[in-house]
């Protein structure tokens, strides 16, 4: 399939494809992808360098969601009395990486493992009892 899509000239036409014929000063772009909406945006001087750069990720556009997801899953396996197992913090990671399947790799620490730190709190006065992490 991918050899018949580089070969299409409907997607790989020269008219899809404007050239430049000066030297730009600032671009923006927005594109989906698997990971969310990602937007670039590039700012050069006058020598075309790059002077300015903006990344917007999908991971920023769904910070509010993915607290709400990952506090969700944490309420919901950890009790009072529950040991707070290697297998629980793995239950827990995955609530992000439903929003986010790229970001635990693309952090992994150089042992291999993904950095992550779960701090619980008791539920009447919001103390924090203890904090489990790893990475």
């Amino acid at each position: 399939m991918a050899l018949d899509l580089v070969r299409d000239p409907e997607i790989t036409g020269t008219y899809i494809r404007n050239i430049p014929t000066e030297k730009p000063t600032e671009g923006v772009d927005i594109v989906e992808a698997p990971r969310g909406t990602l937007t670039h945006h590039y700012v050069t001087d006058e020598k075309g360098i790059l002077t300015k750069v903006n990344l917007i990720v999908g991971t920023t556009n769904n910070y509010a969601p993915i607290a709400m997801s990952i506090q969700k899953a944490a309420k919901g396996l950890i009790r009072k009395g529950t040991e707070v197992s290697e297998g629980v913090l793995n239950k827990i990671e995955m609530a992000f990486r439903a929003y986010d399947p790229c970001f635990g790799c693309a952090t992994h620490a150089i042992v291999g493992t993904a950095a992550l730190e779960v701090r619980i709190f008791d539920s009447c006065g919001g103390k924090m009892l203890r904090s489990i992490g790893r990475g």
